[in-house]
């Protein structure tokens, strides 16, 4: 985990064939949102990839380099302090060229939060 004590999986489960579903628990006394921002703490959009990265090693069992990344939609603010637990689904399917493609759609609530497609090389 790049950020410690940044999130903490509460579950990771295969729901079909190459989907999965992600329940994270955000930590909101984390140090960043101290400085993102003071009296407005918002999840960083570049946290929440870094997320889905993680998750995605941990599905695949490899070290992933982000080669390229489309489609990315940040549809609703995430306050930690009022939406703390978040859902993200997967679709991971790996290539025969060592390639990991990811969508991945992010929600609280009901409300969708982040929507992306997301390439990565095996390292």
């Amino acid at each position: 985990m790049l950020l410690k004590d940044f999130y903490t999986i509460k579950a990771l489960e295969n729901t079909a064939d190459s989907k999965y579903s992600a329940q994270i628990r955000i930590n909101e006394k984390h140090e960043i949102f101290k400085g993102h921002f003071p009296g407005n703490p918002t999840m960083p959009g570049v946290c929440m990839m870094q997320i889905i990265k993680e998750l995605t090693e941990q599905i695949t069992g490899n070290t992933l380099f982000m080669e390229s990344l489309t489609n990315v939609k940040f549809t609703a603010l995430i306050n930690p302090f009022v939406n703390p637990e978040l859902l993200l689904e997967l679709d991971v399917i790996t290539t025969e060229d060592n390639l990991v493609k990811v969508k991945n759609v992010s929600y609280f609530d009901e409300t969708i939060a982040l929507k992306l497609s997301c390439v990565y090389r095996k390292v």
